[in-house]
């Protein structure tokens, strides 16, 4: 509910300076003494008291209640066309006053209501000037009155249509600045929305770059260890050799870490191919694992950026899985793209997990993230003790050639 218009929010303080001045006015022109007596105000002291009553009236204007409203503007036309009748000089000043009433109705009403407003404004103002103007004329003189009459009602509706327009006019324009300041205010509170939000994507972007490369390569470079160190006593120039690959996977690290300090923006796949990115990880889980995965690779479409940076990752994390936990002897792989969509499978024979159990680690749930980020599907098929399969499904934008 809207809080009724006074001086302290008063959204046009000049309207209310300039209605205390026409209303001194009048209350003046009442008290002065009038030298003809056809202007003479029969009582005066009512027009002053109307006029008082009237000016204390526009302190407080009426915003919510209808009926409120009604009752309020009934009494101010009340006011003014008693100041019309008996007002005498100060009536001379009466078409300026029910100016002031049209522009508090532009304040209190709607359009529907100022209309209705300034059509009894006019039909009250001809009410009154015609009851001010002589009878007992010649006919000449009453032609001349009649005349005079319709220019002065002609004027006076003419002055009300432009005082409606004109606070129709600025009246709208404020209430457009108010409903732009309240928009520019809740899309300022709407983008610091977004800049949190993409700060968190981001962040969670930068985490899971970081754990699916420099985990796998970390992971490798343990595996290379743990074996140069097995073959150091019974076969040293072998796990010289295993050194030597971990150092190259250490050296890889370090070029990750590098990479995701200056927030990652270098491609994964440094100008190859996604076929040529992953068979240099299939060669790679070779040489860690002993293990030489089949691979079945067949791209018809070439798929944009942004899902061949996916699948590299998800392929990547998934060999990183196998080396880790799976204990297994072989891996099969398969990656094949139509005209709407990229279907990758992973599988291998290994020792499984519960899928209930094992299914909120940081690996697993990367690559779900990545994959419904591009508004694909992801699962993952597994039990205890008898391997795991991945299958990843995105879709394919219209015009990838």
């Amino acid at each position: 509910m809207s809080s009724p218009i006074n001086i302290k929010n008063h959204p046009f303080r000049f309207l209310l300076y300039l209605e205390w001045i026409l209303l001194a006015l009048a209350i003046i022109s009442s008290a002065l003494p009038e030298p003809f007596s056809k202007f003479v105000s029969k009582f005066p002291e009512l027009t002053i008291v109307c006029l008082i009553i009237f000016g204390l009236m526009g302190l407080r204007l009426p915003t919510s209640n209808q009926r409120n409203k009604i009752i309020y503007t009934a009494i101010e036309i009340l006011l003014l066309f008693i100041t019309g009748i008996f007002g005498g000089r100060a009536a001379r000043l009466f078409p300026f006053l029910y100016l002031i009433l049209v522009t508090r109705s532009c304040l209190i009403f709607k359009l529907p209501g100022r209309l209705v407003v300034t059509g009894l404004s006019f039909t009250l103002f001809l009410v009154t000037l015609n009851a001010r103007l002589p009878h007992s004329l010649p006919p000449q003189a009453q032609d001349r009155f009649r005349f005079f009459t319709f220019n002065t009602a002609l004027l006076f509706g003419l002055s009300l249509v432009f005082v409606l327009l004109l606070m129709n006019t600025v009246l709208a324009e404020r209430q457009s600045r108010e409903k732009l300041a309240i928009a520019n205010e809740k899309l300022r509170q709407y983008a610091l929305r977004i800049e949190n939000q993409a700060t968190l994507e981001e962040r969670n972007r930068i985490a899971r770059e970081i754990h699916d490369s420099l985990g796998h390569s970390l992971t490798a470079l343990n595996l290379q260890l743990e074996t140069a160190l097995k073959l150091w006593q019974s076969n040293p120039p072998k796990a010289q050799t295993f050194l030597a690959r971990a150092k190259e996977l250490g050296s890889k690290a370090l070029k990750d870490v590098r990479q995701s300090v200056s927030t990652m923006r270098a491609n994964p796949l440094q100008d190859k191919s996604l076929a040529e990115a992953i068979a240099l990880l299939l060669e790679d889980f070779q040489r860690t694992n002993g293990i030489l995965p089949m691979s079945l690779i067949n791209l018809e479409n070439a798929p944009p950026i942004e899902i061949n940076i996916a699948v590299y990752r998800i392929v990547q994390e998934s060999l990183t899985n196998i080396s880790k936990y799976a204990q297994a002897t072989e891996v099969i792989l398969e990656l094949a793209t139509n005209k709407t969509s990229l279907y990758l499978m992973i599988q291998d024979n290994g020792r499984g997990f519960d899928i209930q159990q094992n299914t909120t680690g940081f690996g697993l749930q990367s690559m779900r993230d990545r994959t419904l980020a591009l508004g694909g599907e992801f699962n993952i098929n597994t039990t205890a003790g008898c391997g795991c399969q991945i299958i990843v499904e995105l879709p394919l934008p219209r015009f990838v050639k």
